[in-house]
């Protein structure tokens, strides 16, 4: 644990401002290498303290945001592609809030651009969706860069404590539909 304690110390020492432009790259160009977004976060954390690490995460998630509109737009099948996974996973006539994507991003398992997916479809323009965006970005980068803070302390059954108490948010922000029950809700 020393020898990471001390490399993270070189990289912040060492690097200065390319240090933060690297990690807001590796937010950009992070989907096509398959790291998951809570890592960059974590690192985030880690490497540049709570503050900076919060503040670069947040612009780095509106970039690779604005990356996801742009391949969105210029690539159909890609579109299509998403539209169809989020049919399987929350059905067709299912739309979700801004609030609703904002608790779904603090859950680790749900993929990040489905998400974006559903903000991108629920948005008339690139500023609204823009605007979803940064909003949905706030409350994932101040958990996950606090955790980069605290992770060595958590245990696994803090996380899934943590998971289960993410769950009734889904509730609380979901969008009010007349003649739509809980149970209707949950399918």
């Amino acid at each position: 644990m020393e020898q990471i304690e001390q490399y993270i110390e070189v990289i912040r020492n060492t690097h200065g401002l390319l240090a933060p432009l690297l990690f807001i790259l590796l937010h950009a160009i992070r989907p096509l290498l398959f790291i998951p977004v809570i890592l960059v976060f974590i690192a985030g954390g880690l490497i540049f303290g709570l503050v900076p690490g919060m503040i670069l995460s947040i612009i780095g998630a509106v970039l690779s945001s604005v990356l996801f509109y742009l391949i969105t737009q210029c690539l159909p099948r890609f579109t299509n592609r998403l539209r169809k996974m989020k049919n399987k996973v929350i059905g067709e006539d299912r739309h979700v809030t801004t609030g609703q994507v904002a608790a779904l991003r603090l859950i680790p398992f749900i993929h990040y651009h489905l998400l974006s997916f559903l903000l991108y479809e629920a948005s008339d323009n690139f500023y609204a969706y823009l605007e979803s965006s940064f909003y949905t970005a706030i409350p994932m980068t101040i958990a996950y860069t606090f955790i980069g803070q605290a992770i060595i302390s958590f245990s696994p059954v803090m996380i899934g404590i943590f998971i289960i108490c993410l769950i009734p948010l889904l509730f609380v922000f979901r969008k009010k539909e007349t003649g739509v029950s809980v149970r209707e809700f949950l399918r």
